[in-house]
């Protein structure tokens, strides 16, 4: 006889940031919403490859003094507690190695990879609480008909909220958070020149 399965059941205020590390049996990359327990979806080849490309190429531009880190939690509040596709964030944050979330406030630039799944998440709910966390700087990269699209959002100072400083399409070259030039078409273009048409 198979083992009765047994789902938590929350408490009446929902989740706390703090239950992410005590629950038993959550599903790797869950993240907490508005007290939520929100689990990963499958990831398309999309998402892996323009994570691993954000990582990388972002790794490689940051200067000393900030670092990257992919799918890894960030505390916002006692019930906000998302999990990133890829935060650049000061070195001292990550200099203890066993650690389960990041302080918010260590967050310079926060990169969302959109999924059919997730795209309410990353284009209204996501950004909203960001820019209340005060993280200067909110990527979104879509998946365009097979390209890939970069929003770029700045933290407007005055309003506390991201206003849009450019969509980028094949090139994103920024100045800010530190200055990154990117072939955007290398996210895709390794698949397709392999692809015989």
């Amino acid at each position: 006889m198979k083992p009765e399965l047994r789902w938590a059941v929350p408490p009446a205020c929902g989740w706390t940031a703090d239950d992410l590390d005590t629950l038993r049996n959550l599903p790797p990359h869950t993240e907490l919403i508005d007290g939520s327990l929100v689990f990963a979806c499958p990831q398309t080849l999309f998402h892996s490859v323009a994570v691993s490309f954000f990582s990388e190429e972002l790794r490689s531009s940051a200067p000393p003094g900030l670092d990257v880190v992919t799918r890894f939690s960030i505390d916002i509040d006692r019930h906000n507690r998302p999990e990133p596709d890829v935060i650049v964030v000061d070195d001292e944050s990550v200099q203890d190695l066993d650690r389960t979330r990041l302080p918010a406030g260590s967050v310079r630039l926060a990169v969302e990879v959109v999924s059919p799944e997730t795209r309410s998440r990353d284009r209204e709910t996501k950004p909203v609480k960001y820019a209340r966390a005060k993280i200067p700087h909110y990527w979104r990269v879509e998946n365009q008909d097979g390209r890939a699209v970069v929003h770029v959002f700045e933290l407007e100072p005055a309003t506390g909220a991201y206003t849009s400083t450019g969509i980028f399409h094949d090139r994103m070259k920024v100045s800010t958070p530190f200055t990154v030039d990117l072939d955007l078409t290398a996210i895709v273009s390794r698949r397709r020149a392999a692809k015989p048409e």
